[in-house]
């Protein structure tokens, strides 16, 4: 997410210790050309803001954002769409933070905020990413030692993991990327 400047802190106080942290990132990397402005989505946000500045500075930077209430207003198709719409047929990486999920699902995470998507209605958003041009992903965030028992973060993350290499190689299978024996070979 980079909904403050990392330059003026996130509170507005400027710090060298606000500059680069897990919520910069994508600013830095927007700033030195690593991201395509228009095409980069943030979804599921239902993060405090702490002024209308934060909005502007995503717009800048050239987010579309994706409200997590939205889901109930659109569903997930229309997200699916929004998000279809956004990254049209640019290389795409998909970045999830284990906190798009409700901690109710997903509390083994450093930033938990109630209010926040369920592990079906994310299986369904990757789903729907099939035949976007996806080139690489992940899915950060999860804190072990912040697991219940039943490592149920831990496992969220590890099956939706499993769910966006499905999803990359069954892409990559019908764009006949992937080398198949001639005859001959066989």
């Amino acid at each position: 997410m980079c909904r403050w400047d990392p330059y003026e802190g996130y509170t507005g106080i400027a710090s060298n210790q606000s500059a680069i942290t897990h919520g910069t990132f994508f600013w830095h990397a927007s700033r030195e050309g690593c991201i395509s402005k228009g095409t980069s989505v943030h979804g599921g946000l239902r993060t405090k803001l702490f002024s209308s500045k934060d909005y502007e500075i995503d717009q800048d930077v050239g987010f579309t954002l994706i409200e997590a209430q939205e889901i109930d207003e659109i569903g997930m198709d229309g997200v699916i769409s929004k998000v279809r719409a956004t990254v049209g047929d640019t290389p795409t990486y998909l970045s999830i933070d284990i906190d798009v999920l409700d901690p109710s699902i997903a509390p083994a995470t450093g930033t938990p905020e109630s209010g926040g998507w369920t592990t079906r209605e994310l299986k369904r958003f990757i789903k729907g990413l099939e035949g976007v041009h996806l080139v690489g992903a992940d899915v950060v965030e999860v804190s072990p030692p912040y697991d219940t028992v039943a490592e149920t973060t831990s496992i969220a993350a590890a099956d939706l993991l499993v769910d966006i290499l499905a999803l990359m190689v069954k892409d990559k299978v019908f764009d006949g990327d992937v080398h198949s024996p001639a005859k001959d070979e066989l």
